[in-house]
């Protein structure tokens, strides 16, 4: 039996698997790059990659001898100590999901069994002339090396990201003391939509304020292992007993609007992740024996429907909604959170533009333009309303103040920033900053081809203004694009 060919055959598998991993587990269904608290995880990964395209571009042409026998071996130690400490932190900062605890199990044992199988060689290749003795696999070695070139790609992309994330995880450190007030006291928070992009920043904001928060999530165990277990979590809101008191709620679940094909199923789906949910949150408050004080509920720009290319006037919270699905999805959405005023609820609308931050549409945004490939979409004409996320949560807590100053009333709040302009000047401000070129012209044609009545939200434009919060005397952080992109590139 040819115990070294079957150590290359599972290594191939090994790279089957791992590229498996990679792009299913870690780019998509978990998206590590975008998450902070996997800046350890992700430079562990950078360095195991760089050992594993070391390992399959060193064994795909050539028998390590000698001294280099034992540099293959002291590779060996060094992958299964980062292995086992890749293990320990997955379980610290995050809940795998089952796909990939399986992944990786399959993946340490084959793992195991393809270093077993080298090690058996090693007292014939340590007593050879030390050297790399070319020793050709025909298609195999071929793979090989190609895996080696895609797992050294892969713990590139990965130093890159861990880098980005450490620097931000240190300017978010850095910026600490800039703790945002929610008002004076500590408060007790209901949240829907707290593990998403928006969400998550705006549940440690309250706990850097000292406010209990309470989430209401699909999945109870992984919102609370997501902060730590330092938020209450329910699945139902019949596990809140009705003598609970809540102050304020916040409500900002949704699912992704942009994505598949605006099918009936589809919208259905959106509907029931807004609307539906939105109406039981109100029941909720109905049979509460203390009532909250002031709803927050997120609602969209595209709220106001499209706007002609040609139409330079701006659309204040006062601007009428359009029989179109996306403007009536925002209508049904906003109505249904209007039904807790009638329980003397304070309900606020937040009509929230493209929100930019490391998370949610900027990094897709971004892709092409740091790839080089930025440029005109469509026309490039239609206006692009924009908030960064700081600004956001800023102005959430700016609201929560006025509330408990009793300055707030009823009504619709747009959060977008004051300056809005043609997508064609957005790509551009992006790519001067990412240094790159932006020249080509994405036809809108494919786009409405693709994905239908949804290109809306990327070809047309809402010249929203943001005239109820500037009147409220706040004050933006990141007023103009520029500023707001460097902060986040």
């Amino acid at each position: 039996m040819n115990t070294h060919l079957l150590a290359l055959q599972l290594m191939a598998l090994q790279g089957c698997l791992g590229a498996f991993d990679t792009l299913y587990h870690h780019e998509l269904s978990e998206a590590l790059p975008q998450r902070v608290t996997a800046r350890l995880e992700l430079s562990i990964h950078a360095a195991r990659s760089l050992i594993y395209s070391l390992l399959f571009a060193g064994l795909a042409f050539w028998t390590w001898q000698g001294a280099w026998a034992w540099v293959l071996l002291g590779l060996f130690i060094v992958e299964i100590v980062l292995t086992l400490w890749d293990f320990v932190i997955e379980d610290r900062s995050r809940l795998l999901p089952a796909t990939e605890r399986v992944t990786h199990t399959v993946l340490a044992v084959n793992g195991g069994a393809f270093i077993a199988l080298l090690a058996m060689n090693m007292p014939q290749w340590q007593a050879a002339e030390t050297g790399l003795a070319y020793t050709p696999h025909g298609g195999l070695g071929i793979f090989l090396a190609l895996c080696g070139v895609g797992v050294g790609l892969s713990g590139w992309r990965d130093a890159l990201a861990a880098r980005r994330l450490w620097r931000l995880a240190a300017e978010d450190e850095a910026g600490a003391e800039e703790t945002l007030r929610f008002g004076s006291g500590a408060k007790r928070f209901l949240l829907t939509g707290g593990t998403g992009f928006i969400g998550q920043l705006l549940v440690h904001a309250l706990l850097r304020d000292g406010h209990e928060v309470i989430l209401l999530a699909r999945n109870p165990r992984q919102a609370a292992w997501t902060f730590d277990g330092r938020v209450s979590c329910v699945a139902s809101l019949d596990e809140l007993p009705a003598a609970r008191r809540v102050d304020i709620v916040v409500n900002l679940a949704g699912a992704s609007i942009l994505g598949w094909p605006w099918t009936a199923a589809r919208r259905a789906a959106l509907r029931r992740s807004r609307v539906a949910l939105t109406e039981n949150l109100v029941a909720w408050m109905a049979r509460a024996e203390h009532k909250p004080g002031l709803l927050l509920s997120a609602s969209a720009i595209g709220y106001y429907g499209r706007q002609a290319l040609d139409d330079r006037s701006e659309l204040n919270e006062d601007a009428a909604p359009q029989d179109i699905f996306m403007s009536r999805l925002c209508s049904e959405w906003e109505q249904a959170a209007r039904g807790a005023e009638a329980h003397g609820v304070t309900v606020v609308r937040m009509r929230f533009a493209l929100v930019l931050g490391q998370r949610g549409a900027l990094p897709m945004l971004l892709l092409p333009v740091r790839l080089g490939l930025g440029g005109r979409l469509g026309s490039g004409r239609q206006t692009m309303a924009w908030i960064h996320v700081r600004d956001l949560l800023a102005g959430v807590a700016h609201l929560c103040r006025q509330h408990e100053r009793g300055g707030l009333a009823n009504g619709a709040f747009n959060f977008a920033a004051p300056e809005s302009l043609p997508q064609l000047e957005f790509s551009r401000t992006a790519a001067r900053l990412a240094h790159r070129p932006c020249l080509l012209p994405l036809p809108a044609w494919p786009l409405r081809l693709l994905l239908g009545e949804q290109t809306d939200l990327l070809l047309e434009g809402q010249r929203a203004v943001p005239q109820r919060l500037h009147a409220s005397g706040f004050r933006f952080r990141y007023p103009g694009l520029q500023g707001a992109l460097a902060s986040l590139m």
